[in-house]
């Protein structure tokens, strides 16, 4: 489902924990953030200790507003132990980079991939 300009997410529940899929394009704003988080605040809720497996497609990510890498930021941290695995898509080096420096604040495993269907299998 699009929920904002720049990101188009769905939450499907799975025997007691949450796939998540999330596309990201362009430059994410604060005002992404304010529509998103309240969303996975409430799916997280909604489970007694809520476990996760996400998959990020970056491959059309340009970047974060200021503002939006600290929204972004402070929800890793909270939520950080409710991970079970993170596969991060993308398509720039530098995406790589920061997949790996975000692994040192995750509990569960996080991977980068540059292909979209090797993140699928992994994920799963």
């Amino acid at each position: 489902m699009q929920i904002t300009k720049h990101i188009t997410i769905d939450i499907t529940p799975n025997n007691g924990s949450l796939d998540i899929e999330l596309k990201a394009s362009g430059k994410l704003k604060h005002g992404d953030y304010t529509i998103m988080i309240p969303m996975l605040k409430q799916a997280l809720k909604s489970m007694p200790n809520p476990k996760v497996n996400m998959l990020i497609d970056a491959t059309e990510f340009q970047g974060w507003e200021l503002e939006a890498v600290w929204d972004d930021f402070k929800f890793g941290i909270e939520y950080k132990d409710v991970f079970l695995k993170i596969a991060i898509v993308g398509t720039e080096k530098w995406q790589e980079y920061l997949t790996k420096i975000g692994s040192w604040f995750m509990h569960g495993k996080v991977k980068f991939f540059y292909d979209l269907n090797e993140a699928k299998v992994w994920i799963k």
